[in-house]
This record gives C-alpha cells, sequence and structure tokens, in this order.
C-alpha cells in the first residue's frame, strides 16, 4: 500500500513540473539568480522567454507551430502542443 501511495505521490509531482520555456518557467527563471542558471536554462530563456508571445504554450506560439507542417515537429513540440494547445 505504501508503494502505491508513493508511486500516486511521485507521479502527481511530475504532473505539476513545469516544462522548460513555458510561460510559468519563464516568470520562474526570471525570478532566479541568474548564477544559478545551467546553460540549458539560459539557452532555453533566451529562445523562449526574451520575445514576448514565444513561451512555449502561449497563443502564439501554439498558432506558429500549428502553421509548420506536422512532420518537422519534434517530440517534445508535440507533446507540448498536445499538452498546452490542444485542451
Amino acid at each position: 500500500m505504501k508503494r502505491i501511495l508513493m508511486i500516486v505521490g511521485i507521479l502527481t509531482l511530475a504532473a505539476c513540473t513545469t516544462d522548460p520555456g513555458s510561460e510559468k518557467w519563464c516568470v520562474a527563471q526570471g525570478e532566479m539568480p541568474k548564477s544559478d542558471w545551467t546553460g540549458s536554462d539560459a539557452a532555453t530563456y533566451a529562445k523562449n522567454c526574451l520575445i514576448d508571445g514565444m513561451a512555449v504554450g502561449s497563443e502564439d506560439w501554439c498558432e506558429d507551430l500549428n502553421d509548420k507542417p506536422k512532420g518537422e515537429w519534434t517530440g517534445d513540440e508535440a507533446k507540448a502542443y498536445a499538452k498546452n494547445c490542444v485542451m
């Protein structure tokens, strides 16, 4: 029984994490000292957070990805689109 509760708890916490590049992630990164960022964080922030509307899951991001041929989508883009743009 304890194992089941632990697994459910871990899955619940994993579902609540923010995707890198999402609007919530951008806000959290903006509040974090830049000395704590990794190189990957800095690149993701520059790509998704500096230009308004380009954060993963934003309305503009969903529209831009919708215009891109689905055969050119990455796995991460397809996952983020399903999570943020379909529902």
